[in-house]
């Protein structure tokens, strides 16, 4: 069953979730898990893939937009709007404003919210949905010196 994390920044700035989540999927990556990095849109996953190739200099993260074909390489971070794939539902970090579809498939799903009051509520109904479904759920609160 799925242990969900989330994440309470104390900044309302996107800019800063974003590069939060690029740690997040950094340190997952070193630790030999290729997550999937669920999005709302097209134009949110190419912002993400974007700025993984220049949040962290010396950093480097295999990673690539999901647009339904899966890739040849499979050591790689996915990161799209599209249903989570087969072989990467066992991390899910989710910049989305839903659940993943099969939540419960996951080893993991990491949830990242700004302190932005239309951020935390759907956060609040993300959490009511894990929560109604069984799933094991930890809160972290980051200061700014995390």
């Amino acid at each position: 069953m799925a242990e969900v994390s989330f994440y309470i920044l104390p900044s309302e700035s996107m800019q800063e979730r974003y590069q939060f989540a690029c740690k997040l999927i950094e340190k997952a990556y070193r630790s030999g898990y290729f997550c999937y990095v669920l999005t709302d849109s097209i134009k949110q996953s190419q912002h993400l893939d974007d700025l993984l190739w220049t949040f962290r200099a010396g950093s480097f993260i295999p990673h690539q937009t999901y647009t339904g074909e899966i890739p040849d390489f499979k050591k790689v971070i996915l990161i799209g709007s599209l249903d989570v794939p087969h072989n990467w539902q066992k991390t899910i970090i989710n910049l989305s404003s839903q659940c993943p579809k099969n939540a419960e498939l996951a080893e993991r799903i990491v949830e990242i919210l700004d302190n932005n009051e239309e951020t935390k509520e759907l956060g609040r109904n993300r959490y009511r949905q894990y929560q109604q479904s069984g799933i094991s759920i930890i809160t972290h609160k980051i200061d700014h010196t995390s």
